[in-house]
Parts: C-alpha cells; structure tokens; sequence
C-alpha cells in the first residue's frame, strides 16, 4: 500500500478550542482522517518531516516517582486523580502539560516533572535526588490522537512524608489520597489490571507500575 501523504492543505479544522481541536486529515480524495489533539494547526504530528519527528518534543511529562525514606523499603508514588471521561478517581502518576514558555528549553521535560511533582504530590525534587528522561516521547493513542508523553523518573529522598500534600492541584484537577506501593504491591497491580478498590487505570499508570516493579529505576538509562 503506498504510504498516505498528509500537507498542510490536506488539513480542515473541524473543531478547534483553548484545550482541544479535532483535524481532518484528507489524505487521499474522499479519503478522511480525523485527529483530536491539544496541538495548534501548525504543530501537528502528521505534518513533520522524519527529522523533525525524530527530534519532536510530547506534549507533556508523566512521572514515575520513586519515594525512599528511612527504614522502609523504595515505594512507587501514585496519586487518585480524577478523570472526566471515566467518571472516577482513577490510579495515575504526577504527570502534566509541558508550559508553552518552557517549550524551548533544553530541560524542558525535567522542569516540567519537577513542577508537577511539587503541585500533585507536595515533594520538591532536591539537588541531591536522581531524576531523568526514562523514554522521551511515548504517542497515547496514535490512531485517534497525536497526544504524547515523556516518562520521566525522579528518585525523592525524604526524610518521612509529612509534606505529601495534593493542595497544589490547579485547574480542573481534583484529587483524592495517594497510593505508595511497594515492589509487591505494583506486581500486584500490574498482575490484576486493576487498583486495590478494583477499577481499572491508564496505560501510562501500567509504565510507571512496570518501570519501578521491574527495576528499571535503579539504573539511568
């Protein structure tokens, strides 16, 4: 099958406003596709070249945040967040958009994780943790959207936890108590596809679960 070529007059805005648009993509005459995105006409996905998509920046960061404090045993922090399509606190990890003002920062992606941190979990990242891009760029859903994240992972010291806290929720976000599981308890999780109270969660919640239940944190990559 010869590959579709999407150009720029191949895209329509169908639906465009200030969080999310929906494109058509006409690839071919007669021939549609439609992407929801967060991204303006000209930042999609469809319209970069190889180079261009090699080097793309995601949209935002999730974070698979890795909790030591004294005497215990290393512990995944996840939070409830609730998610307006699914009705319901859903199991998640810190995650949120990528600032249009931090776009063209070399270390976009860790200012991002470490404001996101600090607002959903009350942690400050220090000096002295460890924290790195684990994958740059994972696509959602790539057959309805060009939404994607970077993985990034933060190694937190903390002397208790005392200063968890979900006060620092913004916009739409709501919370609703936090989940630090062990390498046991992530096993678990990922073994059942589901949460302690049994519902389901999101693919990226499944990353972090892996990334910490298989040992990939304690090695940068």
């Amino acid at each position: 099958m010869k590959k579709p070529v999407i150009t720029r007059d191949c895209v329509k805005t169908l639906l465009e406003t200030k969080y999310l648009s929906v494109y058509d993509l006409q690839y071919e005459e007669g021939r549609h596709y439609y992407d929801a995105t967060r991204r303006s006409a000209d930042r999609l996905t469809a319209l970069k070249t190889d180079e261009e998509f090699r080097d793309m920046q995601p949209d935002a960061v999730s974070c698979c945040v890795i909790v030591r404090t004294p005497g215990e045993e290393p512990r995944l922090l996840l939070s409830y967040e609730y998610r307006y399509p699914c009705g319901r606190y859903l199991l998640s990890p810190p995650a949120g958009l990528i600032d249009p003002e931090d776009r063209d920062k070399e270390d976009a992606l860790i200012l991002t994780a470490i404001r996101e941190i600090r607002e959903e979990t009350g942690l400050e990242v220090k000096p002295t943790d460890r924290i790195y891009v684990g994958n740059p760029c994972v696509f959602s859903s790539p057959g309805m959207t060009d939404e994607c994240n970077a993985m990034v992972c933060a190694v937190v010291d903390a002397p208790d936890l005392s200063t968890l806290s979900q006060e620092g929720a913004v916009g739409t976000e709501s919370f609703d108590g936090f989940l630090l599981a062990t390498k046991e308890e992530a096993e678990e999780i990922l073994r059942s596809g589901r949460d302690p109270h049994g519902f389901f969660y999101s693919v990226f919640t499944w990353v972090v679960l892996a990334w910490f239940a298989g040992g990939f944190w304690e090695k940068e990559v």
